[in-house]
């Protein structure tokens, strides 16, 4: 089979891999230990933690607090409900921002989702005329999950801070494949968009910005998110983020040979999104007239999606392509292809193949 669905989740690196299992020993081993333990065994766990903690955080800006969760979802969600002032974001966000909205309003906040250009990136215009004074977060992406935008977040910065506004970054897709430099207040990231494992993330906090516990109960990571670290999830993705850390520069140049590959491939699909402001690792493009149900059937050994996985069945057009003035019918007739740091030229050779012979099947 041919994985071209980085955007959805990466293949666990490795080095993760096998610094996960040093964690994950029996009753004989001294390696199960609770990392919020005093005796030995729990400082050791702990120790692993800490280390994890260090390596994860090399890959964002200096300074701050780096507080682990359960995936970048609670990550956001913490932020959103745990911070004070009205929010506002944009239409192409995730629905981890997005359906917020409830629980935002439900404490007497606004809930703003402003438009994106055409191209998909965030309006800055439309955003300096309805930040105000009661604007307390701005929620934005580094980059797109659907359609690989780039955000302008120095500009978003800049609008939020001249009103006394704090700025939420969703890095998911930009941690470990571009650097994450922003003079944001919270950065919400996952370990398994960058070749870690799943059922961890992390949230940045810098410096003074306030944020409420979204959990209660022991009072671990500084009070701000209680319950048990897993040492084996903490440490794979500590791995994982040093191995990105190591490799990224080779990283970016082989995901830009990848993209022009892909490109060159499918030359007479439309691109969905900015050609400029764009993470290179997600083409997103359509077809019109295409049946991507079929075509995912007909393609059976290559992987790849018809939107966002966090939303897949619900039958709906992807509210990021809607965004961006597509037709239901344009957005219904578009996929993604995710690749990175395993995808090989084979791969996106053999799969474009694969997916220009299953549309032509189609009269297309």
């Amino acid at each position: 089979m041919i994985y071209l669905d980085y955007q959805a989740t990466t293949p666990l690196a490795p080095e993760a891999r096998e610094a996960m299992l040093r964690w994950l020993g029996g009753p004989e081993s001294d390696t199960f230990g609770n990392p919020h333990s005093a005796h030995r065994m729990g400082r050791m766990a702990a120790a692993a933690v800490e280390t994890a903690r260090e390596r994860v955080a090399a890959l964002l800006p200096a300074g701050g607090q780096l507080v682990f969760t359960s995936g970048a979802t609670e990550a956001i969600n913490m932020v959103l409900q745990g911070t004070p002032g009205d929010v506002v974001t944009f239409a192409t966000e995730h629905a981890a921002v997005l359906d917020c909205r409830r629980a935002v309003e439900a404490q007497g906040r606004r809930f703003t989702v402003l438009p994106v250009t055409p191209d998909g990136c965030a309006d800055v215009e439309a955003l300096a005329g309805h930040v105000t004074s009661s604007t307390g977060l701005v929620a934005v992406m580094a980059i797109n999950n659907e359609i690989g935008v780039r955000n302008p977040l120095a500009a978003v910065v800049e609008i939020a801070q001249s009103v006394g506004a704090r700025v939420l970054v969703d890095a998911v897709q930009a941690y470990g494949r571009v650097p994450v430099e922003v003079a944001a207040d919270y950065i919400a990231i996952s370990a398994h968009k960058c070749h870690g494992p799943k059922g961890i993330g992390a949230l940045w906090v810098g410096h003074g910005a306030p944020v409420a516990p979204l959990l209660h109960g022991g009072g671990q990571e500084g009070g701000l998110r209680s319950g048990t670290l897993s040492p084996a999830l903490c440490a794979g993705f500590g791995a994982a983020a040093h191995v990105a850390q190591e490799s990224l520069s080779e990283q970016m140049f082989h995901v830009e040979q990848l993209w022009t590959m892909a490109r060159e491939a499918f030359a007479g699909w439309e691109l969905n999104g900015s050609a400029v402001d764009r993470w290179h690792g997600n083409l997103n493009i359509r077809k019109d007239g295409l049946d991507v149900a079929r075509l995912m059937s007909d393609c059976r050994q290559v992987m790849f999606s018809a939107g966002s996985a966090c939303a897949s069945g619900s039958g709906r057009p992807s509210h990021v392509l809607r965004a961006i003035g597509l037709s239901e019918a344009e957005a219904k007739s578009s996929i993604r292809l995710g690749f990175g740091r395993y995808t090989t030229r084979q791969d996106i050779e053999t799969a474009a193949a694969a997916i220009l012979a299953g549309a032509k099947e189609q009269g297309l």
